[in-house]
């Protein structure tokens, strides 16, 4: 039974922002040293909803929309 679409592009989002938010906290921590967790999240969240918003969702559209809509990519 193939996986729906949202199944996909769940799998495909999770994929990319995983390692994101991992290398943004990496990048982050140091430079946040000693402050509440609210205020990393007030700097993370931006960050992330930008690539998230202009990079990881139009690079997932367009490499893979055919694995996605659950149909085989179209021949080059």
């Amino acid at each position: 039974m193939p996986l729906p679409a949202r199944l996909r592009l769940t799998l495909l989002m999770t994929l990319a922002v995983y390692p994101l938010v991992t290398l943004y906290l990496y990048i982050l921590t140091p430079l946040t040293e000693g402050w509440s967790i609210w205020q990393r999240s007030l700097i993370l969240v931006p960050m992330m909803t930008t690539s998230i918003v202009l990079v990881v969702m139009p690079f997932i559209n367009k490499r893979f929309s055919a694995f996605i809509a659950g149909r085989r990519p179209a021949a080059a």
